[in-house]
């Protein structure tokens, strides 16, 4: 399937941004049925089946055993350790405002990353984009919790700097080994070691008991096809296509869409400050994704 610059640029990042979003919504709806890490492998074996039901039906080219290594690699590090990290994060204590803070720091990692190791150069308009982002998106958290404890463990901080560092390189990684892999087929791969990762994870800490109430249910279908389907390829499109810096960037967008759904959800608090947080977020996104004139490339 090939895609246009032009579409991956104006439509594809903001389409995943507000399906990404919605995960914070899912989980919140699923979780008082199902512990986290059990919630995560039952959605990753449903997707790798959804996905192998995809592969049958376009009749995609599967990866050499090299590529799906490559894959079940990206798998690990952005679906499971991601994952797994933050909620274990948020298991030990640590609110889900600093969390999402400290893994908010990817886009200047990411960049950083793929600066040291991939030799991609940065405008300082772009780092002052980068910097915009992330001041925008602490504002919003920080104003819509009304009160944030930062008493939590020296373990819960490890556990969600791991998450921070695990996507950072899982999304270096797949674009600099999964470029020709089809999307379909890698993601079979990518998910199948993510629910093995799941499963350890599950067996060791959890009791895996499961309340099956419809909300769950309905919840799971939407992480299974929103998330782990829609927007986590989307996600790889733009990482195949377009440059990381500004891949990255939007994730910035992802605290303050998840507040603005909160608040229509479930009637959580979105005071004014937050909604110029959510401004500066975006100028700060604007800035690094803006494509440069012909001018300011020959400078």
């Amino acid at each position: 399937m090939a895609f246009s610059s032009t579409l991956v640029q104006r439509f594809i990042p903001w389409l995943f941004v507000l399906l990404w979003s919605t995960g914070f919504i899912g989980a919140k709806y699923a979780l008082p049925f199902i512990e986290p890490f059990y919630l995560l492998f039952i959605r990753m074996l449903l997707t790798v089946v959804v996905f192998l039901l995809l592969c049958a039906v376009f009749k995609v080219r599967w990866p050499t055993w090299r590529q799906a290594g490559h894959q079940m690699v990206v798998g690990a590090l952005i679906h499971g350790i991601y994952l797994g990290g933050v909620f274990a994060a948020i298991k030990m204590g640590m609110p889900v405002s600093v969390s999402a803070i400290v893994v908010g720091l990817q886009p200047v990692v990411t960049a950083l990353f793929a600066w040291m190791w991939m030799d991609n150069a940065l405008s300082t308009r772009q780092w002052l984009g980068l910097a915009l982002g992330f001041a925008g998106m602490v504002t919003v958290l920080l104003a819509t919790q009304q009160t944030v404890s930062l008493s939590f463990s020296t373990l819960a901080m490890v556990a969600v700097l791991v998450s921070l560092l695990a996507i950072c390189i899982g999304t270096l990684y797949q674009k600099r080994f999964g470029g020709d892999v089809d999307l379909l087929a890698g993601s079979v791969w990518q998910y199948f070691s993510t629910a093995l990762l799941m499963a350890v994870l599950a067996c060791s800490f959890e009791s895996r008991e499961v309340i099956w109430h419809p909300q769950l249910l309905l919840a799971l279908a939407w992480l299974i096809f929103g998330l782990s389907v829609s927007a986590v390829l989307l996600l790889m499109l733009m990482i195949r296509e377009g440059e990381m810096a500004k891949v990255a960037s939007y994730f910035y967008l992802v605290p303050p869409v998840a507040s603005v759904e909160a608040w229509l959800l479930f009637d959580e608090a979105l005071p004014l400050v937050a909604v110029v947080g959510i401004a500066v977020t975006v100028l700060g996104v604007y800035l690094v994704t803006r494509r440069q004139t012909r001018s300011q490339t020959l400078q």
